[in-house]
């Protein structure tokens, strides 16, 4: 999940996906490299007292075998964050290969797992870069208020960049519209003009702003287990659904790196 923009709904589909994604039946790994470790304290773990963390894993080179961690739903496995990550950009800049640690560290236990999700902070840092890198496909959460577009060009800019010099395989497997209000004109006019810019990226399934999205990480839950039968919860089982049929259809090796927006 990458998008620089904070606020789009980058962890709150990272959860839930891999929560319906674990119940479907699929091994799921979640790893969390953002440093507020949203993802982390969204399953239930405290991610002050958490160690090791994927801080360990990144620049200690601890194997991240030792780092997964067991959620309360079956299938699904975290590698959590922790504050101490904030800081890693800069020990990172000093190790080699510094754009493939993650890359190097999940070939040890990426064949555990029928899908690895990987929630990204809201920047295009080396974080972000390791993130791309690692990665098969890139899934760009959309915040359906003002200026949702803005910064699009910029991030597409940064997945060509880093699918041409750094993983040929990296592709874009679409873009999943967030927060949308049918109160509010502003959310349909964001709807048709990423429909219009990106008619063959954006997936069909838009997820509504829903109160019970909002509190189930405070409740250290998925919305699959807080409130299944919100309209957020619907939403998020019809996207899992959507994205699995993409998936098989257009494997990443055969889909397209989408062209810069503007």
């Amino acid at each position: 999940m990458a998008n620089q923009k904070g606020g789009v709904g980058k962890t709150t589909t990272a959860i839930n996906l891999a929560a319906y994604l674990a119940a479907w039946g699929k091994r799921v790994l979640l790893v969390d490299i953002d440093p507020q470790a949203n993802s982390t304290s969204g399953l239930g773990v405290n991610k002050y007292t958490v160690f090791p963390s994927i801080y360990e894993g990144l620049i200690a080179r601890a194997p991240l075998k030792e780092i997964v961690m067991l959620t309360r739903r079956v299938r699904l496995d975290l590698v959590p964050s922790s504050p101490s990550l904030a800081g890693a950009e800069v020990e990172m800049m000093e190790l080699t290969s510094r754009q493939s640690l993650l890359k190097h560290a999940l070939t040890s236990i990426d064949n555990r797992y029928d899908l690895v999700l990987i929630d990204t902070p809201p920047s295009l840092g080396l974080l972000t870069v390791n993130a791309l890198v690692a990665a098969e496909g890139v899934i760009i959460p959309v915040q359906c208020e003002y200026l949702a577009l803005e910064g699009l060009t910029e991030l597409m800019r940064a997945i060509n960049l880093v699918g041409r010099e750094l993983n040929r395989q990296l592709r874009i497997l679409g873009m999943l519209l967030t927060m949308y209000d049918s109160r509010a004109n502003i959310s349909s006019e964001v709807v048709e003009e990423v429909r219009k810019h990106f008619p063959r990226q954006i997936f069909g399934t838009i997820i509504p702003r829903n109160v019970r999205l909002s509190e189930a990480p405070s409740h250290g839950q998925s919305i699959l287990s807080y409130a299944p039968k919100s309209s957020g919860a619907l939403a998020y089982q019809a996207f899992t659904q959507e994205l699995l049929l993409r998936i098989d259809r257009f494997p990443p090796s055969r889909m397209e790196v989408i062209s810069s927006y503007g």
